[in-house]
């Protein structure tokens, strides 16, 4: 009798990593601009697809990560990246799949310092609500100003941010992602009004 071990998961953790860290840098750099992980998130399993193909590229053994709590998601995040859990104020990268949580999230990620504002976290928001606003994106990486549609979620998260006032050059990153694997980043300094 042979005993067969079939793979969980199809991604790659190098090319397809390699991959998706190209479609983050464009999304970052093009704030409010649309890009598509679908084909990569395909090749993983579980509730949320599409964070964990960001966690496999984003995170490794020296990098920290928080949940909101949500216990399944982290103990896949850590055994397949060895990143350590972290509660929000040190965490790098916090994944949002609850948008009860987003308040709690965003208010207490770290921000940065005057000397290191790149010290700061990336919340990572899982966003499939329909779009019923208009947002007006503006900011480094925008010629002028860019409208989007975007669901309650996505004006929630950017509302609670600019609430906090952080003192320029710091914040956080935003970076939305739809289970289908439509993705869109709003970097700390781009600013929103709605329409």
């Amino acid at each position: 009798m042979t005993l067969q071990l079939t793979k969980k998961h199809n991604f790659d953790p190098v090319y397809d990593s390699q991959k998706v860290f190209r479609l983050v840098l464009h999304a970052m750099s093009n704030p409010g601009g649309f890009v598509n992980i679908y084909e990569y998130a395909d090749k993983l399993y579980g509730d949320f697809p599409e964070c964990m193909a960001l966690a496999m590229t984003l995170l490794d053994y020296e990098i920290s990560f928080n949940t909101c709590q949500d216990h399944m998601l982290a103990e896949e995040i850590a055994l397949l990246t060895h990143a350590g859990t972290e509660n929000y104020e040190n965490a790098d990268f916090i994944f949002v799949c609850n948008p009860g949580n987003l308040r709690n999230a965003i208010e207490n990620a770290k921000c940065g310092t005057l000397a290191d504002p790149h010290k700061s976290a990336t919340v990572i928001i899982r966003n499939d609500g329909e779009p019923v606003y208009r947002l007006t994106l503006s900011g480094p990486g925008i010629d002028g100003r860019t409208v989007i549609s975007a669901s309650q979620t996505v004006k929630d998260a950017i509302g609670l941010r600019d609430a906090q006032n952080y003192e320029y050059p710091q914040g956080i990153d935003l970076l939305f992602i739809s289970y289908s694997g439509e993705m869109f980043a709003v970097p700390r300094l781009t600013r929103m009004e709605v329409q």
